[in-house]
């Protein structure tokens, strides 16, 4: 059975630990592994990895990326992730609950749609920032490792300068207050990811965001170069592939989850889409690390 293997952390089962921050660098884990860490995901977790310096291949969904040298990823819960690094890589994982960032970022509710996404920032050195982000990692690090009176009142505050920072990277090129259709562009891909199951009507959306359809059709085409019904079919799309890929379930029920009744109707849709049928999509990509990923679920024993 092909499934996409959750843990709390990668090789380990969930544990209901109740522990607020959890830290450790790229090397301590992904040496375990030959450096690899195969497709996986996490229910409750928001993981920020740090890339000091070394290589790393990385893998979000359908979007692959070598990195080197100062970069950052963030992946919310259940996004499917992998990592492929160099073995000289140097940088830090941080791993929260999705629900205490939220809580940090109860106050700026602006921020927590943009700050809780998938994300892939290459190069911080030439967005200027890579002192601030490394700064703000490694206080928090430190202050993880102490025993000192308000110590969790400290996490929240180092947290959310790293929040702060990580946010605004996505505007550092929107000319500082931000250009407005990036902004509703995000936005609606936020819409579209909480919703899409449920509805694929664009004035569903366009009445959320209080504009028309026809102007979320112009943010659309502006921002992501297609209409904002084809932004519903992409997420429509990449959610059936993942369920093609990582399960061993029918065509009909993958069909039935997404909101298609008639199997032969999806089969269509996803052909249309994806450039191939559903049962030649599921046969070309099987997942060659299932097994590895499978056998990750217990963790190496120390010798």
């Amino acid at each position: 059975m092909n499934t996409i293997p959750t843990y709390a952390l990668y090789g380990e089962s969930e544990t209901g630990s109740e522990s607020w921050l959890h830290w450790e660098t790229i090397t301590s884990r992904s040496q375990l592994y030959g450096f690899h860490i195969a497709p996986h995901r996490h229910e409750q977790l928001f993981q920020v990895l740090y890339l000091a310096s070394g290589v790393a291949e990385v893998a979000i969904d359908e979007e692959s990326r070598t990195l080197t040298g100062a970069s950052l990823v963030t992946v919310p819960p259940l996004i499917v992730h992998s990592y492929r690094f160099s073995p000289d890589v140097e940088g830090v994982v941080l791993t929260l609950f999705a629900r205490d960032v939220r809580a940090v970022l109860a106050d700026v509710s602006e921020m927590v749609e943009d700050v809780m996404r998938p994300r892939i920032v290459a190069n911080l050195a030439a967005r200027g920032v890579e002192g601030e982000i490394d700064h703000a990692v490694r206080r928090l690090v430190v202050e993880a490792d102490r025993e000192a009176p308000g110590q969790i009142a400290a996490l929240k505050a180092r947290l959310m300068l790293l929040l702060l920072a990580i946010w605004r990277l996505d505007s550092a090129g929107l000319g500082g207050k931000g250009d407005r259709a990036e902004m509703l562009a995000r936005d609606y891909q936020a819409l579209v990811d909480a919703h899409f199951r449920e509805s694929r009507a664009v004035p569903f959306y366009a009445g959320k965001l209080g504009i028309t359809p026809t102007h979320l059709n112009r943010v659309c085409r502006r921002v992501f170069g297609a209409s904002a019904l084809a932004v519903i079919e992409r997420r429509v799309v990449l959610e059936a592939k993942r369920y093609l890929q990582f399960s061993a379930l029918s065509i009909k029920e993958i069909g039935i989850l997404l909101g298609y009744s008639d199997p032969a109707y999806f089969s269509r849709f996803f052909a249309r889409r994806a450039g191939t049928a559903p049962t030649t999509f599921r046969g070309r990509v099987k997942p060659a690390d299932d097994d590895r990923a499978r056998e990750g679920a217990q963790p190496p024993r120390s010798p």
